[in-house]
């Protein structure tokens, strides 16, 4: 914990330059970072006063490839990106949340009820609460806290901000209350849980994953509890390639259901085979048995297997 005055007075003075340096690519980059911390300084002075703080970060991700496939247990190509959340965040005594965030205003809720309330359904209090549900069961410590973020992750535009906010509440409550202890692996899963159960979209884990563990990571879910986590050092520059993001101004908020239909039709070409998931079925078998497996499921069931395979394939070719 640091005097809030300090570490803004730090941060303007260039002493954190060298973690900059180790985040960013460009000195227009590292002025934008520092700015953009400072900046959530000066929003938790507005909200909260003057006092001790940690700050915490957690970046977006954007898939590589392996698109739909971490629900059926399959392969997953995921890099982070240099857009992330930031809080600045300090403990009460209390079990209070109290949570600004920049360009949406304040959440309160308290965590001493830890039970799921369905009026919170698709609400940033349900990842909160849902957060610290999956940390106290797995026998964390949680407690309240006041916290400001500023957040370059858009909502929506399928760089997981809902993934990297989980994560980073997982961080804020590692660090305020755990000393750190909590592995991201397990951070990952416990944002996957508060979104499945508690926001009400039944997401895979390679958002959370991708998020929480950093760099270019493939991902191989087969043991759903255990999955396989491989970190790739690639330079893309080495290649002269880019990782280029582009603002379409549309947004993926609204299309849960639209998501759960993708891994029902999945799971329903599964279930034909006996299976619960695309990765437990055999390929040549599903091939052979394709008309009528397009009989009971329908035409789009069916093409969305054949990516599942096809997707498969493509994760193993990039990652070699």
């Amino acid at each position: 914990m640091k005097d809030i005055q300090i570490l803004k007075q730090e941060l303007e003075n260039g002493k954190y330059t060298d973690t900059f340096c180790s985040l960013c690519t460009s000195e227009e980059e590292r002025l934008y970072q520092r700015n953009k911390y400072i900046q959530a300084i000066d929003r938790f002075c507005q909200n909260f006063g003057t006092k001790s703080v940690e700050i915490y970060s957690t970046p977006g991700r954007s898939e590589v490839c392996g698109n739909h496939t971490d629900h059926q247990r399959g392969m997953v190509l995921a890099a982070a990106v240099n857009m992330d959340a930031v809080a600045v965040a300090a403990p009460r005594e209390d079990t209070q949340v109290c949570l600004y965030s920049e360009g949406f205003g304040m959440v309160e809720l308290d965590l001493g009820n830890l039970e799921k309330q369905k009026r919170e359904e698709g609400t940033t209090m349900s990842l909160i609460r849902g957060v610290a549900a999956g940390m106290k069961k797995k026998g964390y410590q949680v407690g309240g806290f006041e916290a400001c973020v500023v957040s370059d992750v858009l909502s929506g535009s399928g760089l997981s901000s809902s993934a990297a906010f989980e994560g980073l509440i997982g961080t804020i409550l590692s660090g305020l209350y755990n000393e750190q202890r909590l592995p991201q692996e397990e951070n990952a899963k416990i944002g996957q849980f508060a979104e499945n159960v508690y926001f009400g979209k039944p997401s895979g884990l390679m958002d959370q994953m991708a998020c929480c563990l950093g760099g270019l990571v493939y991902i191989d879910f087969q043991n759903v509890e255990k999955p396989k986590v491989r970190k790739l050092n690639v330079d893309f520059e080495k290649f002269a390639y880019a990782l280029c993001i582009t603002h379409t101004k549309g947004s993926h908020a609204d299309l849960t259901d639209d998501y759960a239909a993708i891994r029902q039709e999945m799971e329903a070409v599964a279930g034909f085979f006996g299976k619960d998931v695309l990765r437990e079925v055999d390929e040549e078998e599903f091939y052979e048995k394709i008309g009528t497996v397009r009989e009971k499921t329908g035409d789009r069931a069916v093409l969305r297997a054949i990516h599942f395979f096809e997707e498969e394939k493509r994760v193993l070719r990039a990652v070699r």
